[in-house]
């Protein structure tokens, strides 16, 4: 039996600082609910700074339709009017129509900002570790941090740990990975590199656009390169078959993905790909990290050797903690599947859209696999993927919803998985608001929340 140090009472609790539980915490602290924010790292952010994730991809579908407002447009109004992002700008891969750079330090200013602000406790450096449940209810959670081991009551709980950790310890059903083998998504560590001289690098790419060119792309290609203000592309084809035969590269992977960040000259490399691991798996996971600093250090030794620009640029970082696309899948209220995005189901409830395709980076080798809707297309996210049936007060947020292998390809992007955040959150907050089970809110209530917060519904 571990002794408990102390205890203390909140109306929102959320587990996860990432992109979704940080949105999450300012809808319900808005709303005038006492709030704590419990996160594992010294920063929020989640995978656009623990795990050196970037651009944010997509606010807008395909044609270009902003879909992703509220909190999350706010947040990157603010990092603009520091001069932290460019914005939402063209997308050169053609993959997106926008992408959205921006500068990781100043982003976990901007969202500490927005959650204190909104009257949110933070509390870094604590992991969840237990949970007491009674009644259809969880009454507490145990955390754990320099402290010792604290009680934390709450009237509605928030799962927005990415890999369903309150959801596991409070005993709700889950899945993990594919349904048919349990394989998840393959993990990626993220490199940061800088000092590319990108004039030779444009100069290059619009004389060997063969090495970067897609079926996806338009057929204005050429000039998008003029058009764009930060690179984004994948590509290198012959350079890096060249180097993989060479045995210089092991990663299974059969292109460079790599985007410039919101300082010139500053590239993210989404490359490295590590197969085979159970993301829920603590001895997998720190081989993991291991494979992809190797993998990491053999990109950055590449860019040097091949890639036209990359002659003199500086290892800036590997992330700190491996990226993970795919891991748990709780059994919620209702599951999102495939087909519900393809066929933009119109749910009557929705509490966030999005555009962005089904983007499957097969769990058994090299390819990436999409599924893009229709330029115009919008899918809808509806409140019932947020609630489970076991429980009155648990609410599931970003990567944490219920969403299957394929759905959640295209839901796990952070413009969505944060607008998401901004649903739940306010669905929390309304229930403590006016003392009800969330299952009990109605949805015009939370729907005239959410619009009255700049949410777009569809």
């Amino acid at each position: 039996m571990f002794e408990i140090q102390s205890s203390s009472h909140y109306d929102v609790v959320i587990v996860g600082g990432g992109v979704s539980g940080t949105h999450a915490a300012i809808a319900a602290g808005r709303l005038g609910a006492k709030t704590l924010l419990i996160e594992q790292f010294g920063f929020l952010g989640g995978s656009l700074t623990a795990m050196g994730v970037g651009p944010m991809m997509t606010f807008h579908n395909r044609a270009g339709k902003q879909l992703v407002f509220g909190t999350p447009n706010e947040m990157v109004d603010r990092l603009i009017a520091r001069g932290a992002s460019p914005g939402h700008i063209l997308d050169s891969t053609g993959y997106c129509s926008t992408v959205t750079p921006f500068d990781a330090e100043i982003l976990k200013v901007v969202m500490e900002e927005m959650v204190i602000e909104a009257g949110v406790d933070i509390l870094y450096h604590t992991r969840l570790i237990d949970v007491k449940l009674e009644n259809g209810q969880i009454l507490s959670a145990m955390i754990h941090n320099r402290g010792g081991i604290q009680e934390v009551c709450a009237q509605q709980f928030i799962d927005a740990s990415g890999d369903c950790e309150l959801v596991k310890l409070a005993g709700v059903p889950f899945t993990l990975g594919r349904e048919e083998d349990n394989k998840s998504q393959p993990l990626t560590m993220n490199l940061k590199v800088g000092n590319v001289d990108t004039h030779v690098l444009r100069k290059y790419i619009a004389q060997n656009w063969d090495q970067f060119d897609d079926s996806i792309r338009s057929e204005d290609k050429k000039e998008v390169l003029n058009r764009i203000k930060r690179i984004s592309l994948w590509g290198f084809y012959d350079l890096w078959e060249k180097a993989k035969q060479n045995g210089e590269v092991s990663v299974p992977r059969d292109n460079v993905l790599f985007f410039e960040t919101n300082t010139k000259g500053e590239f993210i490399f989404n490359t490295s790909r590590i197969l085979g691991m159970n993301p829920t798996d603590p001895f997998d996971i720190s081989r993991a990290e291991t494979i992809g600093r190797k993998q990491c250090l053999e990109i950055f030794n590449f860019l040097r050797k091949y890639a036209p620009g990359f002659e003199n640029a500086t290892f800036i970082s590997t992330a700190p903690h491996i990226g993970i696309r795919e891991s748990r899948h709780p059994v919620a209220s209702y599951i999102l599947k495939a087909d519900d995005l393809v066929n933009e189901v119109k749910f009557k409830n929705p509490i966030a859209v999005g555009g962005y395709p089904i983007d499957i980076h097969s769990p058994d080798g090299q390819t990436t696999n999409s599924v893009h809707l229709r330029d115009e297309g919008i899918y809808y996210i509806p409140a019932d993927v947020l609630l489970v049936s076991e429980l009155d007060n648990l609410l599931l947020a970003g990567r944490s919803i219920g969403a299957d292998h394929f759905a959640s390809a295209a839901i796990r992007v952070t413009p969505i998985a944060m607008a998401i955040g901004q649903g739940a959150g306010s669905l929390a907050g309304l229930a403590v608001t006016s003392n009800k089970n969330a299952k009990n809110v109605s949805y015009e209530q939370l729907k005239k929340v959410l619009q009255d917060n700049h949410v777009y519904l569809g």
